[in-house]
């Protein structure tokens, strides 16, 4: 026996998608956490390395700052009015202004953090005090 199953077109499930979408506010927060780019932190015996994925910002456009122990990374959108000739039919590519803070402790040399751009992932090197780091030792079972 054959059962015939009555579906809602692809087409008119993702109309009722979208509408639903554009009418959902977002709280602020979530705004503020959406616009934000992610990061990984990772640990070495000698540093940490902080990861910030920001694909098609010019590293001249970063602002990298330290004040006390607080490490702010940030970029602002520049304001660009000039006349577009062409006519776009979807437009998808957008930058956003961001600014992340970070909570630096004593076991950072603050003086020789560096950064580095490349393939749209900005890399920071947090060296670790010489006296926080962590000698490997192989320990013999008896």
């Amino acid at each position: 026996m054959l059962v015939k199953l009555n579906q809602p077109s692809t087409r008119a499930f993702n109309g009722l998608f979208n509408d639903l979408l554009q009418d959902f506010a977002f709280p602020q927060k979530w705004e503020n956490d959406l616009s934000k780019p992610k990061v990984n932190i990772k640990e070495t015996n000698d540093l940490y390395e902080l990861e910030v994925v920001a694909p098609g910002i010019s590293k001249e456009d970063f602002k990298i700052n330290i004040d006390k122990n607080l490490l702010t990374i940030s970029y602002d959108v520049k304001e660009e009015k000039n006349e577009q000739t062409e006519k776009f039919i979807k437009k998808e590519f957008s930058t956003q202004s961001f600014n992340r803070t970070f909570t630096l402790d004593e076991k950072i040399e603050a003086e020789n953090i560096n950064a580095k751009y490349e393939n749209g992932i900005l890399k920071l090197r947090l060296p670790k005090k010489e006296e926080v780091k962590v000698a490997s030792k192989e320990i013999a079972v008896q």
